[in-house]
């Protein structure tokens, strides 16, 4: 396993272009790894509470839910949605869901649901619009879905194509551990975001 990830490590820094002896770094495309690079490590979906430390807080890399997968593509560019969204909770509470019936921000739980990840991209100007138009959706992209029995799901756009369509697959954990798959249209959409516009 390890000498998967030093192949990563070595294609990615050697593949980098670099201008005037700095070094240009694609955010999309180390999201997109980020993403992909949780398939062979994340294979059990747990949604336990669990308290985690602060700031990068994670459960172990074994098991996850679907925000996980999110928030773990955003820390290979040092971006923490677990400190973000707890900043943002403890300035403006009342923008976020209540369903859960908390009276306070929780960060070890809050950047791990997904309505709470949509409300965060959504104040920070990161919606695009819902469509039915596969192209529409790059690598990079995050969707959130509604999927059976009523429940909040969300996933991230990876640079794989399906085969024989205008698509691309999606990195998500929906209860097999984390996986690549044709889910883009298997599920209502709710929200469509993109971090880097």
């Amino acid at each position: 396993m390890k000498s998967v990830h030093l192949c990563y490590f070595v294609f990615f820094c050697l593949t980098l272009p670099a201008f005037s002896g700095t070094v240009q770094v694609d955010s999309t495309a180390v999201l997109v790894t980020g993403a992909i690079e949780q398939i062979p490590l994340t294979d059990t979906y747990d949604p336990s509470y669990v308290v985690l430390d602060y700031p990068n807080g994670d459960v172990p890399i074994d098991r996850g839910v679907c925000t996980d997968v999110i928030v773990r593509a955003f820390r290979k560019l040092n971006i923490d949605l677990q400190v973000l969204v707890h900043t943002d909770m403890k300035k403006n509470f009342s923008a976020y869901p209540s369903k859960w019936g908390l009276k306070r921000p929780d960060r070890n739980i809050d950047h791990r649901r997904v309505p709470n990840l949509m409300t965060w991209l959504e104040r920070h100007g990161k919606s695009l619009p819902v469509t039915r138009n596969g192209e529409e959706y790059l690598p990079g992209d995050i969707v959130a879905w509604k999927i059976p029995g009523n429940l909040d799901h969300i996933g991230l756009v990876v640079d794989k194509k399906v085969e024989g369509t205008n698509r691309y697959g999606v990195v998500h954990n929906i209860g097999r551990g984390t996986e690549l798959e044709d889910v883009l249209f298997e599920f209502r959409i709710i929200g469509h975001y993109r971090y880097f516009r």
